[in-house]
């Protein structure tokens, strides 16, 4: 009999916790859900996390919530998130500043690791090289040669240190061994007008809120980092196809507290890859340069840890610090 008991004890050790994880699944959400965003309102992830809260609206027959909550190059944001209550209500969307922030700053209020968990990869954003009309280079190889002629004269302007987009800038430093200089603002748009009149020859910034000054003729198009063209402007050649190998792929996800029951964030995740899937959302995407994704947690937990990996040796490569 006490085998027997030791037994039973055993599993509804195991099966309880396993059955209220279940059928908080199957619930959810019983209440409004949050979608964090750790940027101000403006530009292709505040566009993307509004058209996903439609759609999962739709889809859960609930509220969602988007909540800005900007600052210190989206610690803030995510930390509200690691520190919020693990039943799946508060979720946040995630930039590729995500895996560069643990090895560039040293006083991060969270574990990226340990604290928080992977939903879905939600998508792929372009990130393109521009330069100033007058800049006498039309692609990345004749850029590369006038930056070796003229070490440390050519600026590239970025929306911010740290980013994900002056970590491109130097990783293409790191593989070329050209020598130019970032010169970080406070967004992209006090920077464009430094790059249209050439006080700053280069700008590395989103395809998306790039798209207005290259259709116009006020900044020239040199190459997108990512692994593909850009379906809406696909006579942008990749940097790699000058530079096998270089790619940059900017990640929009969503994250969740990482005591969030495994089942919940399961569901979570299916759900977010039928948002995906909706015509409406993949044409909006499309017209912002934005390439639909979708993984499962699993994935996104993997690309998560290998690009903090990827991302720690251009910090290093770099001298880049925040505190």
């Amino acid at each position: 009999m006490q085998i027997i008991h030791r037994t039973l004890v055993w599993l509804a050790v195991i099966l309880i916790p396993a059955l209220a994880s279940y059928s908080l699944a199957q619930n959810f959400p019983a209440k409004p859900v949050r979608l964090v965003v750790p940027n101000s309102p403006g530009g292709g992830t505040d566009i993307l996390a509004r058209l996903l809260a439609q759609k999962l609206q739709e889809i859960w027959n609930q509220s969602v919530i988007v909540e800005y909550k900007p600052g210190a190059g989206t610690v803030t944001g995510t930390e509200y998130v690691a520190r919020a209550a693990p039943d799946g209500t508060t979720l946040g969307m995630s930039v590729s500043s995500h895996m560069i922030n643990p090895s560039l700053r040293s006083n991060l209020p969270y574990d990226t690791l340990k604290d928080l968990s992977g939903v879905s990869i939600t998508a792929i954003a372009h990130t393109v090289i521009t330069a100033t009309p007058s800049l006498p280079v039309n692609n990345l190889a004749e850029l590369i040669a006038l930056a070796k002629k003229q070490p440390g004269l050519l600026g590239y302007a970025t929306a911010g240190a740290g980013s994900g987009l002056h970590m491109t800038g130097e990783l293409l430093k790191m593989t070329t061994g050209i020598d130019i200089v970032h010169i970080p603002y406070k967004g992209s748009g006090p920077a464009f007008p430094d790059v249209i009149a050439g006080r700053v020859q280069l700008m590395i910034d989103p395809l998306f809120s790039s798209l207005p000054y290259i259709k116009a003729g006020k900044v020239k198009p040199i190459a997108v980092a990512s692994r593909v063209r850009a379906a809406n402007m696909p006579d942008i050649p990749t940097i790699s196809e000058t530079l096998p190998g270089f790619v940059v792929q900017s990640t929009n996800g969503i994250i969740v507290p990482s005591a969030t029951p495994r089942a919940l964030i399961t569901k979570i995740s299916a759900d977010f890859a039928a948002a995906l899937r909706y015509p409406d959302v993949r044409k909006r995407m499309a017209e912002i340069g934005l390439e639909p994704a979708g993984s499962t947690p699993e994935e996104f937990d993997a690309l998560i840890r290998s690009e903090i990996e990827r991302w720690s040796k251009v910090v290093k490569f770099s001298g880049a610090k925040v505190e």
